[in-house]
């Protein structure tokens, strides 16, 4: 059981590594083509990558005596796809033109505040928060003005775009919760693809409507959408499944919330972001408020 924990805390430890490096991808994506188009083609990617497991899964259940037939039926997962893409499609979209307007570890931290947020949405739906998601709140917020209110009171436009998409990121969390009781992984798998793909046609929908979908542009960020679309959405939300089986809940949390370290690291490395003093007392007081609310809820 202990190697399997550990190996389990090991792969939710790369998730986080991966998740955290896209945010260098997504930046570097914007300097050949728009936001719409680079997440167009990314959650396209991601949604093709999930097909073999999905066929494996589906496999598997076929062989342990299920039907092929069984689990989520195609009308749900057309309807709960399209709720869940939606949202998504929010989310990324404010994240991927915020990203353009300030640096990848300030969009990976604020983005991490979704954490914090989904305790207390959640109290409209009657889910009861303890000390632990008010405290951390407190900190989150105090951490969130050090990071990005300057000395006018001032907060940049890109880190405005990344709180709002914040608040869809929870709602998209909140969502999946409501959708996702009763499945299995399959279905999880199955939910995921569908909601990738349904993210993928609004951003191409809006990229056809407002930006240049040159290929030449597409060919030059072919890597950044190769990371984002394979690594970010393909790799590590199915390590994430994975991992999660034998996880402890708590060390979870912890690991994936690191996510916004590794967002500041690679920005450091790759892009030479530097943060202040200020800032990265902010993003000690955003981390530290995230654990304490998943930790202590």
């Amino acid at each position: 059981m202990q190697a399997r924990m550990f190996k389990a805390d090991a792969l939710l430890m790369l998730t986080a590594i991966i998740w955290g490096a896209a945010f260098v991808a997504q930046r570097l994506g914007m300097e050949h083509i728009g936001p719409f188009t680079f997440n167009g083609i990314r959650f396209a990617l991601g949604a093709l990558a999930l097909q073999p497991l999905i066929w494996r899964m589906q496999a598997t259940r076929r062989r342990e005596g299920g039907a092929g037939g069984q689990g989520l039926d195609s009308a749900r997962l057309i309807r709960f796809g399209l709720l869940a893409g939606s949202v998504l499609f929010a989310g990324a979209a404010l994240q991927q033109v915020g990203i353009v307007y300030t640096t990848a570890g300030k969009a990976g931290f604020i983005t991490g505040l979704y954490v914090v947020m989904v305790p207390l949405f959640g109290l409209f739906l009657r889910q009861r928060s303890g000390a632990g998601t008010w405290i951390g709140a407190l900190a989150a917020a105090v951490g969130l003005y050090l990071l990005s209110v300057n000395e006018d009171f001032t907060i940049a436009y890109g880190d405005v775009l990344e709180l709002i998409g914040a608040v869809f990121w929870a709602g998209h969390v909140l969502l999946i919760g409501r959708l996702s009781p009763g499945m299995d992984a399959t279905d999880a798998v199955k939910l995921a693809s569908a909601q990738f793909a349904v993210c993928s046609l609004l951003s191409l929908g809006v990229a056809a409507a407002t930006e240049p979908m040159a290929l030449a542009g597409i060919g030059a960020a072919a890597v950044p959408i190769l990371y984002g679309g394979l690594m970010s959405v393909g790799v590590a939300y199915t390590l994430q499944v994975v991992a999660q089986r034998d996880a402890n809940p708590a060390h979870a949390a912890i690991i994936l919330s690191l996510e916004a370290v590794f967002a500041a690291v690679a920005g450091y490395f790759v892009l030479d972001e530097v943060l202040a003093l200020r800032a990265l007392v902010g993003c000690g007081l955003m981390l530290g408020g995230m654990l304490v609310s998943q930790l202590r809820p």
